[in-house]
């Protein structure tokens, strides 16, 4: 395990700078930095919508996600280390498949709505989806395992089915998109 932070600051960081976990420092809108930034801003997202009433099942596998986010954004924060495995991606298909499975077929687009954790689970998938950007960004320039963006893919699917099955506990159904439903009259 890495070192403890003691001391909170440490001034190294005022003048545009960040360190890497591996000592090197780069600017703080590095594509490396806005990648693994993207990721802690994801996880503290999904806090978020733990902060939430959950069925037990949602809790388990958010606080798992949790975890494994943490792994990811270590692994990007120090260069050549690899810490997501394909297990980290399988694990999340199964989740998504034993989720989905009581699901009704989609027929209709839904809005990113419903209640507080149903909202904030969208929240969540759609900074997801940031964070896969940056990600495939940093890949242009510095390598990114494909196991990484696997699972980042994965999950932003996890969280799309975990927000229907939240929007069924707190309200009973999802909230369909209208086409045009003002020039409907």
């Amino acid at each position: 395990m890495g070192h403890r932070l003691s001391k909170i600051y440490t001034r190294t960081g005022d003048k545009g700078t960040t360190g890497l976990g591996d000592g090197t420092r780069v600017e703080k809108d590095h594509l490396r930095v806005e990648a693994y930034g993207t990721v802690d801003e994801l996880n503290s997202h999904i806090g978020a919508v733990l902060a939430h009433d959950l069925p037990d099942t949602i809790v388990q596998c958010l606080q798992g996600v949790q975890h494994d986010l943490f792994d990811l954004g270590g692994e990007v924060c120090v260069p050549g280390h690899q810490a997501v495995m394909a297990s980290y991606t399988e694990r999340l298909e199964q989740e998504l498949d034993a989720l989905n499975e009581d699901l009704p077929a989609l027929k209709e687009f839904i809005l990113p709505a419903g209640g507080h954790a149903t909202s904030q689970c969208h929240v969540a998938r759609t900074v997801c989806r940031r964070a896969e950007r940056r990600l495939y960004s940093l890949s242009k320039i510095d390598n990114v395992s494909e196991q990484t963006m696997a699972y980042v893919n994965r999950l932003s699917d996890l969280l799309f089915v975990i927000a229907r099955v939240l929007a069924r506990h707190e309200n009973g159904q999802e909230v369909l998109w209208q086409p045009n439903r003002l020039n409907k009259a």
